[in-house]
């Protein structure tokens, strides 16, 4: 069967994850009111496990690149940014001995309906547990959608998320995002590339340049699998063999459909899961 599968019962809702400044103190009222009237900011999400993060020098590279394009401010100029992150997380990873999914999200504290304002820029901290257990194929179904900005990993999630729960009350376990000429682009929270049999190929298009994404290509390549962009369609999707979804909280997850094209599991794409995944996970973390 490669349809949607019967919907779930919902599970019980997680708690909220607790948000903290970058010293550790609980977030105020004020710290995170302009947040959530206007949604206004950016963040980026890592995994920390062992006093390390695998692409620390790349999350940290969007953090300063994102708040230029949407404050207008070098953050380590005006906010010592990257030395702030990299303090907060040694903090949390000496606090927790099992690894951690991390989100840091910066934000205006003085954001209203006119924009942002000229007030420094505020860095914010969330946690939760990082997955223990790799997260079974995933069953996407094809949706029109693209994103706002979608070079930046803003926290404008709306429009995703409510994609997300559209497609999992039809049975599905999340969308695959096509522009409006039905060109394969993202996920909804994660990037994808697919195998054509020879070639792990990432589709060409306006998405996020997501920091697993790029360490699985190098990875790929130093286990001399061909890498490359394509522009790929939903047309085409029948024609490749296998699919990844990729980001920092699961890592490599392997598609088992995208709605009625199925990626079947023949010996050469067992295989090739297994590459990948072994060759991300052997990717060395960053010290903190």
């Amino acid at each position: 069967m490669t349809g949607p599968r019967p919907a779930a019962p919902p599970a019980a809702p997680r708690p909220p994850a607790a948000v903290t400044r970058l010293d550790g103190s609980p977030a105020t009222p004020g710290d995170l009111a302009a947040l959530a009237l206007y949604n206004y900011g950016h963040f980026t999400t890592l995994r920390v496990e062992r006093g390390r993060v695998r692409g620390l020098g790349l999350h940290l590279r969007r953090l300063a690149d994102d708040c230029r394009t949407l404050f207008g401010t070098d953050p380590d100029t005006a906010t010592g940014l990257t030395d702030g992150v990299r303090a907060a997380l040694r903090r949390v990873a000496r606090a927790h001995e099992a690894p951690l999914t991390v989100r840091v999200t910066v934000c205006a504290p003085d954001t209203t309906l006119e924009g942002p304002g000229t007030a420094t820029p505020t860095a914010l901290l969330s946690t939760r547990p990082a997955a223990a257990a790799a997260p079974p194929p995933l069953r996407l179904t094809a949706a029109t959608y693209v994103r706002d900005l979608p070079e930046v990993k803003h926290t404008g999630l709306f429009g995703t998320l409510r994609l997300r729960a559209d497609v999992r009350r039809r049975g599905f376990d999340d969308a695959l995002l096509l522009d409006h000429d039905d060109h394969v682009l993202e996920g909804t929270t994660w990037n994808i590339c697919f195998w054509d049999g020879t070639r792990l190929l990432w589709p060409r298009g306006r998405a996020l340049p997501g920091v697993t994404a790029r360490l699985l290509r190098d990875a790929a390549a130093g286990a001399g699998v061909p890498v490359g962009d394509a522009p790929l369609t939903r047309a085409g999707l029948g024609s490749l063999r296998a699919a990844f979804a990729t980001n920092a909280a699961f890592g490599v997850r392997p598609v088992a459909c995208v709605d009625e094209v199925a990626f079947a599991g023949d010996p050469d794409v067992t295989a090739l899961t297994a590459t990948l995944t072994e060759r991300y996970a052997d990717v060395p973390g960053e010290p903190l």
